[in-house]
């Protein structure tokens, strides 16, 4: 409870946002869709809707003869981002499907779905945030969801840059550093994971490091990720 008020006036202030740069970056997006569409063809030999996933099984897995990796419920082959990210290792249509998804997911959530959620009385998007969503306690976004704005490749993060302060402000950004993982340290008391906060370093790279067999200073983005991914997957079981 005592959160509310604070919560409440989070979200009567709302967050500034520069339409131009969303209106820009979407003109980009829109002609680099195009081109990825006309690569696709070029590979397929023909002309598919890359948005329908009965034309894209077609395609894949009849003409181009790749052998399904799984099946969904109803028995068709999958084109689901795993699959399509595991069949892009090998053949060059995935790799081309899974760059206009991404694209296409952050035009029609965010450079084209932003600008018309501005409150047109105070110029500002006003999100809602909710306490008792989460079964880690967390705070949830929705309408929009604020909290999840991209950041693992260069194209989402250029979403970021058209949230702005007002004038004679700045943005800062505070987080706190692996606070589940500190408490579970505290409360289990583990050796391994104490010493590691002792001695300041990354938990998650760490993990990565044990789990890959690799040296701490060689572990990828990508590797911590998935070594974050158990750490927290601890924690919740």
């Amino acid at each position: 409870m005592p959160l509310v008020p604070v919560l409440s006036r989070i979200e009567r202030n709302g967050v500034k946002i520069d339409p131009k740069v969303l209106h820009n970056h979407s003109e980009e997006l829109t002609l680099r869709l195009a081109e990825l569409e006309k690569k696709a063809h070029e590979i397929a030999g023909e002309e598919f809707n890359l948005s329908s996933t009965k034309q894209l099984q077609t395609i894949l897995f009849e003409k181009q003869g790749i052998k399904p990796l799984k099946k969904t419920p109803g028995g068709a082959p999958s084109t689901s981002e795993e699959v399509l990210e595991e069949l892009a290792l090998d053949y060059p249509l995935p790799k081309v499907i899974l760059e206009y998804r991404g694209l296409a997911k952050l035009k029609s959530t965010y450079t084209d779905k932003l600008p018309l959620m501005i409150n047109p009385k105070t110029g500002r998007v006003h999100t809602s945030y909710h306490q008792a969503v989460t079964a880690t306690g967390r705070l949830s976004s929705t309408d929009p969801n604020l909290q999840n704005i991209p950041v693992r490749n260069e194209e989402g993060r250029r979403i970021r840059q058209a949230f702005i302060a007002p004038e004679d402000y700045v943005i800062v950004s505070a987080d706190y550093s692996q606070i589940e993982l500190r408490i579970m340290a505290h409360l289990s008391r583990d050796k391994g994971l104490l010493t590691a906060f002792a001695e300041g370093k990354d938990i998650h790279r760490a993990t990565a490091a044990e789990v890959f067999g690799l040296p701490l200073e060689t572990v990828t983005s990508e590797q911590r990720r998935s070594a974050k991914a158990i750490n927290f997957g601890l924690i919740m079981a």
